[in-house]
């Protein structure tokens, strides 16, 4: 019997080859979809056009933009965008390995966080026809020993030991035929509602929330004078439960220094390029802080 374990992120990718490594019952191939479907537009996403409209707010997060208009009547070149697998052909590879080899099972590693619940609707919508040999391994609100051996409850799987997945293992069951219906259904209605953004409020809960939901919070931690843009994400983030991910929140800056409700300073690139303050008076820029690896946008 061959096995496929199935993430949601790179980062989730080294523990779980680690503990793969410790147990010969888990050897076999970790496939990671890339894409963090509880952010963006989802509308129609298992059609051409809708994967097109995903990938186009993924340029517009990563600031690709046409280039200016060139002299005369000549056409604008389109942004150059580097290619790389998409999540649609991953997925397409991996129905081509269930179909070769009736052996095969899938095991769906998730934490509880939006990106690794929405990732699972989507794949348990699609999978109908493996059903007995695709299996979930929900780590929903269990207690994990950390580094110290304190018990914590994780949100992701990164922050798993390698060690504690050999336990988490036992959690593996086959995902049943009403859960196939139910759940499809749940990412048809997540299609369809079309929300800026997705958050996880328990369970297996999805709530879908404006684009502009966190607009708020981000004015709130901005302050009359200029400060790192990347401190005023991890300001908000820290708040957070299920932290979303710097780069969306960096994307809604970067929206609100355009409509003008944000002042800014220096090149709008990455977070830790430009700051950031409220209009009016002040602008003297923040002291430096010694701060731990922030994140790039």
């Amino acid at each position: 019997m061959g096995l496929i374990h199935i993430v949601f992120g790179q980062s989730s990718v080294p523990v779980l080859e680690e503990a793969i490594a410790m147990d010969e019952k888990m050897s076999g191939e970790v496939l990671c979809f890339e894409d963090d479907l509880s952010v963006g537009p989802l509308f129609i996403l298992d059609t051409k056009e809708g994967r097109a409209g995903r990938k186009m707010f993924w340029q517009q997060l990563a600031g690709i933009s046409p280039a200016p208009a060139p002299e005369g009547d000549a056409p604008v070149p389109a942004p150059v965008v580097e290619e790389a697998p998409e999540d649609a052909d991953r997925f397409s590879a991996l129905k081509a390995q269930l179909k070769e080899n009736p052996e095969l099972e899938v095991w769906i590693w998730a934490g509880q966080n939006a990106r690794d619940v929405c990732g699972y609707y989507w794949l348990v919508s699609q999978l109908y026809d493996f059903a007995g040999r695709i299996h979930i391994i929900y780590l929903n609100n269990l207690p994990f020993l950390n580094e110290k051996g304190a018990v914590f409850y994780p949100t992701h799987l990164h922050q798993i030991l390698p060690k504690e997945f050999l336990k988490a293992k036992k959690l593996a069951r086959a995902i049943s035929l009403a859960e196939y219906e139910l759940d499809g259904d749940e990412w048809h209605r997540l299609m369809n509602e079309n929300a800026g953004i997705r958050l996880l409020e328990g369970g297996k809960k999805i709530k879908g929330e404006p684009t502009l939901f966190y607009d708020k919070e981000l004015l709130t931690q901005s302050g009359k004078d200029f400060v790192k843009a990347w401190r005023v994400v991890q300001q908000v983030t820290g708040k957070l439960k299920y932290p979303v991910m710097d780069q969306f929140l960096g994307w809604r800056l970067k929206e609100l220094i355009r409509e003008g409700k944000l002042e800014s300073k220096g090149e709008l690139k990455t977070i830790r390029d430009f700051e950031v303050k409220l209009p009016g008076e002040g602008g003297e820029s923040a002291p430096a802080e010694n701060t731990e690896n922030p994140t790039n946008l």
